[in-house]
């Protein structure tokens, strides 16, 4: 079965839209590194159409541009990239395409298609939060910046229940950012207080 994995830049108070004030201060050659293994794990990308539209317009420029990005712009380029758009439209990108039919159902599909290893959510805040909701996603990986952005969407909408989640691998870089990777898991048992206290320090 193929991993579905959201990858999202995020500040400490849950904030996913990224600005760039608060995000390229810290984009040093650790979290160069992280983004590198997160888009190696990919076979496919799974990508909102605000995000499409911005990684559409910058990347393919860098590729012809032949910079220092130019080899991770080609690698995006020949990534097989599924949009998620209400509207039908042209994809000038290479290896595009419309996603075909309910969000749901096509990534199940994706999942339990045995030629692919790994679909990556590059941002995409609204598509991460619909399929976190129809558990969907097998892994969050953060990168959690040492910034309150005090505005803009964040990753968790308002919810009945909670989202209860595993740490797989974490790791503090120098600039603050932290790396870490989440997987969904079942609800704890139900603890209480009484429970609880038992955990406090014992009196002297």
């Amino acid at each position: 079965m193929a991993k579905v994995i959201s990858t999202l830049f995020i500040a400490a108070d849950g904030v996913a839209e990224i600005d760039p004030d608060w995000h390229f201060p810290y984009f040093d050659d650790n979290m160069g590194r992280a983004v590198s293994e997160d888009y190696d794990t990919a076979d496919v990308l799974l990508i909102g159409r605000e995000t499409y539209d911005s990684f559409a317009g910058a990347w393919p420029g860098r590729e012809t541009a032949g910079g220092d990005d130019a080899p991770f712009a080609k690698q995006l380029g020949d990534l097989r990239k599924v949009v998620v758009s209400r509207q039908s439209r042209e994809f000038p990108w290479r290896n595009s395409e419309l996603l075909d039919g309910d969000l749901l159902e096509v990534v199940a599909a994706l999942r339990n298609d045995t030629g692919i290893g790994g679909v990556l959510i590059p941002g995409s805040i609204s598509v991460v939060q619909q399929l976190l909701a129809a558990g969907l996603v097998d892994e969050l990986r953060l990168l959690v910046h040492p910034v309150a952005a005090r505005k803009g969407r964040k990753l968790f909408d308002d919810g009945d229940a909670p989202y209860h989640l595993r740490v797989t691998t974490a790791e503090v870089f120098p600039t603050g950012v932290i790396r870490v990777v989440y997987a969904p898991v079942e609800a704890p048992t139900t603890v209480g207080y009484d429970e609880a206290k038992e955990q406090l320090p014992a009196g002297e």
